[in-house]
This record gives C-alpha cells, sequence and structure tokens, in this order.
C-alpha cells in the first residue's frame, strides 16, 4: 500500500502531483477537441462542404458509441502494452483525428476521423486517467481526480473559445493545425517524463495494492458484483439525464433570457463545474463517496424542479449555477466508490466496463429530452423526467450490497 510507504501524499514534492499535471493536460484536450469541439466541427464541416449537419452529426454518435466499446478493454491493453504506450497510441490517433479533420475532403474521412478519436477517448481519457491516479494515491485520491478532471472542463472554457477565435482570424483549417502543434508540444514532453507507475508496481499493473485480476475474469465477477451496478446504474442514469439538459439548455433558456443570457449560462454552469470539483476534491477524501454522490444528484434535481417553475433571469441564472456545481463530480464519484469498495485488483476493468456501460446509457438522454419535449411542445415535462431519474439514482447509490466487496485476485 502506499500508505504503508510513509509517503506524504499532501506533499507537492510528491511525484504524484505531477502525474497529476500530465492527466490535467490530456483530459484538457481530450475533452476540448472529443467533446467540446463536436459544435464547432459541425458547424465548420458544413459551412466548408455543404454537408447536412445529420452526416456529421451521425459520425458524432458513432465515435461515442465506438468509445464505449473501446474502453471496455483498457485493462487488458494496460497489461499487455503499457501505461506510456497506451497514452501514446492515444495522443497519435487524437492528432491524427484533428488533422484529418481540419484537412478533409471525402465524407468517408470523416467517419475515420471520429474513429481515430475514438482510440483516443481509450488511450487517453478518463478510465486511463482514473486508473493511472489511482495507483498514485490512496488517502488523497479524491483531490488528484478532481484536479486532473478539471483539464476537461477547462478544455470546454479555454480550448473551444480559442479554436473559435482563431477560426474567426485565420480560418478552421489553420485554427486546428495550430491547436493540434499545441497539444503535441503541451502533452508529449510531460507524458513522456511523468506519466508511469509508481515505484514497486510492474508495468501493466494497476497499484500496489493487490496483483490484478486477469482481465475477462475481472470483467466477469464484476457483472455478478451487486456494488458494482450500484455505482454504475445510478451513475449511468444521472448522467443520462445531465446530457439530456445540457444539450437543450440554450433552446429552453433563449425564448426566456435570450441568446445572450443563455450563452452566459452555459458558460457560469461550466465555470461552477470547476469550482464543484476543486470544492469537492478537498473535502471528498473524508467524505463517503456514495453519500456525496447522493447530495449531487439530489442538487441537480432541485435545481432543475425551480428551473422549470421559474422566470426571473436571475433565478434562473442562480439554477444552472447550482445544476453545473455537480456536473463534473459525475466522472469524480465512480472511481472513488470503486477504490473503496471493489478494490484495485479489478480497478481498470470495472472503470471500463462502468464507463461504457454509462457512455451507452447517457448517449440517450439527448433524445428522450428531446423526443418528451415534441410530445408535449414544452421542456417542463421533459425536465420533471430527468428530475424524478436524478431522485430515483440518487436512491440507488445509497443501496449498498454486501459492503466492501472486493474482488479477489484470480
Amino acid at each position: 500500500m502506499i500508505s504503508a510507504t510513509g509517503i506524504d501524499e499532501s506533499s507537492l514534492r510528491y511525484r504524484g502531483w505531477r502525474v497529476v499535471l500530465a492527466c490535467f493536460l490530456m483530459a484538457f484536450f481530450m475533452f476540448g477537441f472529443g467533446l467540446y469541439g463536436q459544435g464547432v466541427y459541425l458547424s465548420e464541416l458544413q459551412r466548408a462542404h455543404g454537408w447536412p449537419g445529420t452526416l456529421v452529426s451521425a459520425a458524432s454518435t458513432f465515435s461515442f458509441l465506438l468509445t464505449s466499446v473501446l474502453v471496455i478493454f483498457t485493462d487488458d491493453l494496460l497489461v499487455r502494452i503499457g501505461l506510456r504506450p497506451l497514452i501514446l497510441c492515444g495522443l497519435s490517433a487524437l492528432v491524427a483525428s484533428t488533422l484529418l479533420l481540419a484537412l478533409m475532403q471525402a465524407r468517408w474521412q470523416l467517419y475515420l476521423a471520429y474513429a481515430l478519436m475514438s482510440v483516443g477517448w481509450a488511450g487517453m481519457g478518463t478510465v486511463v486517467i482514473a486508473t493511472v491516479l489511482n495507483a498514485w494515491f490512496e488517502r488523497r485520491c479524491g483531490l488528484a481526480l478532481s484536479l486532473a478532471f478539471n483539464g476537461a472542463t477547462c478544455g470546454g472554457i479555454i480550448l473551444i473559445p480559442t479554436l473559435l477565435a482563431l477560426t474567426s482570424s485565420i480560418g478552421f483549417r489553420s485554427a486546428m493545425l495550430a491547436a493540434t502543434m499545441a497539444m503535441v508540444v503541451l502533452v508529449l514532453p510531460v507524458v513522456a517524463i511523468f506519466i508511469g507507475w509508481p515505484d514497486g508496481v510492474a508495468s501493466g499493473r494497476q497499484p500496489s495494492r493487490g496483483e490484478p485480476a486477469a482481465p475477462s475474469q475481472s470483467r466477469k465477477a464484476l457483472l455478478a458484483n451487486a456494488a458494482f451496478w450500484t455505482m454504475v446504474l445510478p451513475i449511468a442514469i444521472a448522467l443520462l439525464a445531465q446530457m439530456g439538459f445540457i444539450i437543450h439548455q440554450v433552446t429552453f433558456l433563449e425564448p426566456l433570457i435570450g441568446r445572450a443570457s443563455a450563452g452566459l449560462a452555459v458558460t457560469l454552469m461550466a465555470a461552477m463545474a470547476v469550482v464543484g470539483r476543486l470544492s469537492l476534491g478537498l473535502f471528498v477524501d473524508r467524505l463517503d463517496p456514495r453519500l456525496a454522490c447522493a447530495a449531487s444528484m439530489t442538487s441537480q434535481a432541485g435545481a432543475l424542479f425551480v428551473l422549470v417553475q421559474a422566470t426571473s433571469p436571475a433565478v434562473l441564472l442562480a439554477c444552472c449555477a447550482v445544476y453545473g456545481f455537480s456536473i463534473g463530480n459525475m466522472i469524480t464519484f465512480p472511481p472513488l466508490i470503486i477504490q473503496r469498495e471493489i478494490g484495485s485488483t479489478a480497478f481498470a476493468a470495472a472503470m471500463g466496463l462502468g464507463t461504457s456501460i454509462s457512455g451507452v446509457v447517457s448517449a440517450f438522454g439527448p433524445g428522450i429530452v428531446g423526443l418528451v419535449h415534441s410530445l408535449t411542445g414544452h421542456y417542463t415535462a421533459a425536465f420533471a423526467l430527468c428530475v424524478v431519474l436524478d431522485l430515483v439514482a440518487a436512491g440507488l447509490v445509497l443501496w449498498r450490497p454486501g459492503r466492501r466487496a472486493k474482488l479477489a485476485p484470480s
């Protein structure tokens, strides 16, 4: 165990914090290009090539679904090719994807670019970041995860406005090439220098707190583990509601407060996501992650409940801020619950399988909210459904069957 070595995880000299910096930059560019940037690609590729929005949107859906399949095998890849090679493969795939988006001429290249983006997610996305930080931290894992995953939100706050500004001044192609070059210059050195397992942990293994089970056996055991399902299902349900609200937020707010204020609401929500991660990170290692997760889901339900009844611009903006406070933490809680209840022997397998399930389920969120809106003609019923889903998720995550039912090594 890390704690048994006498290492002070709170010390700035601890090497794990340099790993956090590398993970922050990985999340910054992976989420910036791979998630928040998709709206930019939709607009610019339509403008440049005259392609229908349905074509580009279908490519996005294809990418997210492919990612949900690939991340299941993250633990296999960590064992077979190692941590740093996997991340470098992911970085190379993301670079190839962004370059292809900048230079593409044919429709088939669009799907190749989005497929490469999925490989990028598998190599330097949520599962890999959580797995490497779980290896480096035990007592301060929550803070480390919060800091690293703030890179994801910062990617949306910083990278996308920068990309849009560059597109306006030098064009989309040059903007993508410049942003890609910046990614290589910033990420490649820190991955090459800082990323690795802690001393005493062999390549391809997770933390030193136990030998990893064989990946296929780990996944089979997880599917029979009630603690795994009472973590995965509520997170998936909450993310479904969250994705539904985020995608439809501007459409809901614009008629009420105008386009400019609706844009301000999105910015405020994203900024509060950063604040929420940092605030929770300071205390989450001393909290029960299931209780904290349930509280976050309940706060989102409360914010949405008030939102659908409010007409005051100030109240609507406040609701978006409260909702945003918990957005980022939905991907911080799963690794903490896995670390404490399922254990490190199957950490990567649990993260990969859980992320896959959550990704597939949450992908239906925007469609379900849109369908209910179409059937009713307004967002009241659609967002009320999201409130109910959040409350159901909060109840499910508090269910603790077989406390600390950790998987035994095979």
